[in-house]
């Protein structure tokens, strides 16, 4: 039966799923433009069949949702595993059922043979999820080894784009041509990563922000992930994605199952910004998405680093409530003999040593003048140099016989052990219970090596299942805090720690010119109000550079704003500036975290980002030049997206002690504003200022 699920009906984002449910396993047939209220699904099999070619086999396998070898398909396969003997290794399933439900499509098969049972659900909303179960029915155990789900996507795709990264240079795009082969990104690290995040786009050659047909997909899991987009040899394309598992990690007993993580996929025909606007809308209708302004917050670290002495710390609280910041976040150093990065690690009780009163002075300190108080925390990790491993040591993520591999001075806490789990929550609850505590900023430091459970197997999978019940048992006892997701910056960004999370930390660099980058790839999975981004000092302490607080502000603007710099040292100009920042920043951040990320397509050298009103009745934009370029003037900076029979009026947006070229070279419009319409912007858009190399401008947009 062919079966069609829409969304997005009448707007540029409308998106028609067209599947087959009468192979094995659902088959997409169309993941694409709407085909229209009288498409004649019937005539799309036989308008899609491909001929047979000499030197393959009489039928074609399909690219269904989990293609099999055992069916022919000669990419790989979805469904990896076998039974003791190296049988039920290529399984082949039969017998479709399937419900649907609205836009929700569930498709039940089974392969008696093997012995299995397959379930694949199909869900369109504003995007695409699909996700598999496979269930053993035999009455012997199943080792598998792994099941992902498959996407086919266009043959006019022939371009992707996939991102790379480390610590502190997260999100990094990557071009690559897709003429041949495959492209396979993997993580081994036990969380997101810095280095592969899961998402990756493929569109027509020379897709833009605004132009050109785009997939999206993104794989929603914070442990170990694979991701891999093939060409087959008779030119056919796919996604395919999923959890990757460890050997032996998952050995189904009679009748237990496994559930792949949720792919989550969008698609544009109007480029990549409309893309990405789907994984935003997908993020911003869960359950817990904030629905209250995001606080301008204070981060510690930059400021005292381990030096937790308290009148230090509430002369900064002093300081930030004079500057309209709104919550101040104590990171680590507060607990157990916690006085340095090698130490303390998993004894999560507040030091005497440096709060011999505990924490509530400061507390009551930082509550009195009107900020929420946050706290630091690591709860996945265990020091060597600790009471608790001293007691435990067999609570650590790690292989017996074997010295263990240590990542700043730590090693992983095997969550997965009940005792151990229990233990950590203990710790946060009674801390949580015992304080005027709203915000938690959860840390995760460490990847994951040869990270076995107590009982000699790898712990990955347990360990990242057992990490979102620890958080969502404690969502159920503290509903009211709210908690910040961090792993050494941004390693663990995705759409499915955010679903018990409000914000996540997109990298542990400050550096205005790296974050330009970062954010702007960040934006591609997640809208800006979930982002932190934070002013740091004026010297980055990732890179040693040097900027103007105009560029590092108009940079951290576009997200959760936060600061991360001793405010208690500041001059009385850095002062005046940074309190007009945060007004500014307050007095449009109703636009900044509710309306639609834009960003905007130019030369290398220069950025351009921004935030369009739902309604596309007013916007702001930055443009930044980031390094010198060929020309002495930049280009001038073409604004699709707006409503294009709509007047609109353009204007400087003035950032406090703002700088750009030395003789402030501005073209005249900006002295005044000028009105141009929707269509005048997207065409020709308006001249930018000649401007120094790590500086920017914002303009404003207003419909009249």
């Amino acid at each position: 039966m062919i079966i069609r699920l829409s969304a997005g009906a009448n707007t540029n984002a409308a998106t028609d799923v067209v599947v087959d449910t009468s192979t094995g396993a659902p088959t997409i047939l169309h993941w694409g433009a709407s085909l229209g209220a009288e498409a004649e699904l019937g005539a799309l099999l036989p308008a899609l069949s491909r001929p047979t070619v000499h030197g393959t086999f009489d039928e074609i396998a399909p690219i269904s949702t989990v293609p099999e070898h055992g069916a022919g398909f000669t990419g790989r396969p979805g469904l990896l595993g076998r039974r003791g003997g190296g049988t039920a290794w290529a399984p082949r399933f039969s017998n479709p059922t399937h419900v649907l439900d609205g836009n929700s499509l569930l498709v039940d098969s089974t392969d008696d043979v093997a012995g299995l049972a397959l379930n694949v659900t199909i869900v369109l909303d504003d995007v695409l999820h699909v996700w598999a179960t496979i269930t053993n029915t035999a009455d012997r155990r199943y080792s598998l080894e792994g099941l992902t789900t498959t996407l086919p996507i266009a043959q006019q795709a022939s371009e992707r784009l996939s991102f790379e990264g480390r610590w502190s240079r997260e999100f990094y795009p990557v071009r690559s041509d897709w003429t041949h082969g495959s492209l396979l990104v993997e993580n081994r690290r036990g969380r997101t990563s810095h280095e592969n995040p899961p998402v990756m786009f493929c569109g027509q050659r020379g897709f833009g922000e605004w132009d050109g047909e785009v997939w999206g997909t993104h794989t929603a899991w914070s442990g170990n992930h694979t991701m891999l987009a093939e060409r087959l040899p008779d030119g056919r394309r796919y996604i395919q994605a999923g959890e990757l598992l460890h050997p032996g990690e998952i050995v189904l007993e009679p009748g237990q199952s496994y559930t792949t993580p949720e792919t989550i996929a969008v698609y544009s025909s109007h480029g990549l910004t409309p893309a990405t606007h789907g994984f935003h809308r997908s993020l911003r209708a869960r359950a817990n998405h904030p629905v209250t302004p995001r606080p301008v917050l204070l981060n510690t670290w930059e400021a005292v680093y381990f030096d937790h002495e308290t009148d230090k710390l509430k002369a900064l609280a002093d300081a930030a409530a004079d500057l309209g910041i709104e919550r101040f976040v104590l990171d680590d150093g507060w607990f157990g003999s916690r006085r340095d990065d090698k130490q303390g690690l998993g004894d999560w009780w507040v030091s005497e040593d440096v709060y011999p009163d505990g924490l509530e002075p400061l507390i009551s300190h930082v509550t009195g003048l009107g900020l929420d108080f946050g706290i630091w925390v690591e709860p996945e990790m265990v020091s060597p140099d600790s009471d608790i491993f001293r007691a435990h040591p067999d609570w650590a993520l790690a292989t017996n016989g074997y010295e263990p591999i240590l990542g700043r001075q730590q090693l992983v806490l095997d969550l997965g052990n009940r005792e151990a789990f229990d233990f950590i929550y203990g710790c946060l609850d009674k801390l949580l219970s015992a304080h005027d505590i709203s915000y938690i900023k959860w840390d995760m430091n460490r990847d994951h090596i040869q990270g076995s459970n107590q009982y000699g197997a790898a712990g990955t999978n347990a360990q990242t299942i057992a990490m979102y019940c620890l958080i969502d048992k404690l969502r159920r006892a503290h509903p009211n805090v709210e908690i910040e997701s961090c792993a050494s910056g941004g390693a663990r960004i995705d759409h499915e720690i955010l679903k018990r999370t409000e914000r996540v930390w997109t990298s542990d660099c400050n550096d205005a010119l790296e974050r330009q980058t970062i954010q702007r790839g960040a934006s591609m999975l997640i809208p800006p109000e979930l982002m932190g981004t934070h002013i740091g000092p004026t010297r980055s302490h990732t890179t040693g550079r040097k900027q103007t607080l105009s560029f590092r502000a108009a940079t951290a603007m576009f997200g959760h704003l936060g600061v991360e710099w001793n405010v208690a040292e500041l001059t009385d100009q850095e002062r005046l500036a940074l309190r007009a920042v945060i007004a500014m920043h307050k007095e449009h951040r109703e636009l900044l975290h509710h309306g639609d990320y834009v960003r905007f397509d130019s030369d290398a050298q220069f950025n351009a980002v921004g935030v369009y009103a739902a309604d596309r009745s007013e916007g702001i934009v930055s443009f930044a030049q980031l390094t010198t370029a060929p020309s002495q003037t930049p280009p001038p900076l073409r604004l699709p997206g707006l409503d294009v029979d709509a007047v609109y009026r353009i204007e400087h947006l003035g950032i406090a002690y703002e700088q750009w070229g030395a003789a402030r070279t501005q073209p005249t419009w900006m002295a005044d504003g000028v009105l141009l319409t929707g269509q005048q912007l997207s065409a020709h858009g308006v001249q930018p200022p000649t401007l120094h190399p790590e500086s920017a401008v914002l303009f404003k947009l207003t419909r009249q």
